[in-house]
């Protein structure tokens, strides 16, 4: 596994205990940096806070494109995942648009439902679709 997947792995984590626990993911990394050993690498911390940034856009996009699912109907990890690949997709120009796609789609593989892979790849592949319109 790349350090960029351990990355992104490590974001979803913060995203996803952040949103279990119903605090910031920023105080969710301090605990971590002030509890445990554990170093969380810069592109984990770039990630988060690049959600964090984005949010509401990302979630008024995921909404109007997601058919028949609303954000509140979609398994938590699905929605951090799809969170994850959308800031990449449309924010972070250093992932190319099929890495961002094939790396959610690679998350949801290991750690959500059967169904999942295909929902967040449709999903992320019309965003990748209507990016410039997006963005414009």
């Amino acid at each position: 596994m790349s350090a960029r997947s351990k990355a992104r792995r490590r974001a979803l984590d913060v995203l996803f205990e952040a949103e279990q626990r119903s605090v910031t993911p920023l105080e969710v990394m301090k605990a971590r940096r002030e509890k445990t050993d554990m170093v969380i690498a810069d592109y984990t911390v770039e990630i988060v806070e690049g959600v964090l940034a984005h949010r509401d856009q990302i979630d008024e996009f995921l909404s109007t494109y997601s058919q028949g699912w609303t954000l509140e109907r979609m398994p938590a990890v699905d929605r951090m995942i799809l969170r994850i690949g959308s800031w990449e997709l449309l924010y972070n120009e250093d992932v190319p648009d099929g890495v961002a796609v094939s790396e959610a789609v690679e998350l949801a593989k290991i750690l959500s439902t059967d169904e999942s892979p295909v929902f967040i790849n449709g999903l992320l592949g019309r965003l990748q679709q209507l990016k410039p319109t997006l963005l414009a």
